[in-house]
């Protein structure tokens, strides 16, 4: 009996101990107010995502290798705190995604996001050189339609690119991980 009561408040504290890694050190620990004051620029969508945009990325399946390697080329129309980004991404298998997304900032710096491959309406904020945005993503059928719980960190580098750190996950397991870098067209 002292066996069994040892070996599973063995499995509590890994669990525990688990979920506070998570939480409060990894990708998750992170806070929209942990940058506010950080030095540089601020990040705001309607200038910093504006026009012609050209992204490089990779995206990393649940094991951590690279699945797949993309590259797009985004529009980006803003008309005041409301704008516009067209996508369009080609990835190594030949297979081209277009997305539409709609967004809004409001004065307090939080952002409004619909998609048509997202479920709901995202939500995220502005804050110093960052943006974090949240939402449900639905996979394509083709690949298994599933429901992803998505969060995007951007992070405004001093040269004006932007880089982009989503992890994608189900049930609270990360299933997907992407990494790539946006910047202008022209400094191209």
């Amino acid at each position: 009996m002292e066996t069994v009561f040892l070996v599973f408040l063995g499995a509590i504290l890994m669990l525990s101990f688990g979920y506070i890694k998570n939480r409060y050190f990894g990708f998750y620990g992170q806070t929209p107010s942990d940058y506010s004051a950080a030095p540089g620029d601020a990040f705001d969508l309607r200038t910093h995502l504006n026009g012609e945009i050209i992204c490089e990325g990779v995206i990393y399946g649940p094991t951590g290798r690279v699945t797949s390697r993309f590259v797009g080329d985004f529009d980006a129309v803003w008309t005041g705190n409301t704008g516009v980004m067209k996508e369009r991404f080609v990835y190594d298998s030949g297979d081209e995604v277009l997305r539409e997304w709609n967004l809004t900032v409001g004065n307090d710096g939080r952002i409004r996001a619909t998609a048509s491959d997202v479920v709901g309406e995202g939500q995220g904020v502005q804050s110093g050189p960052t943006v974090q945005l949240k939402y449900k993503y639905k996979l394509p059928e083709e690949q298994g339609g599933h429901v992803l719980d998505t969060t995007d960190w951007m992070y405004l580098a001093p040269n004006g690119t932007i880089v982009n750190r989503s992890q994608f996950r189900k049930y609270g397991i990360k299933v997907a991980e992407l990494v790539a870098t946006m910047r202008r067209k022209e400094a191209a």
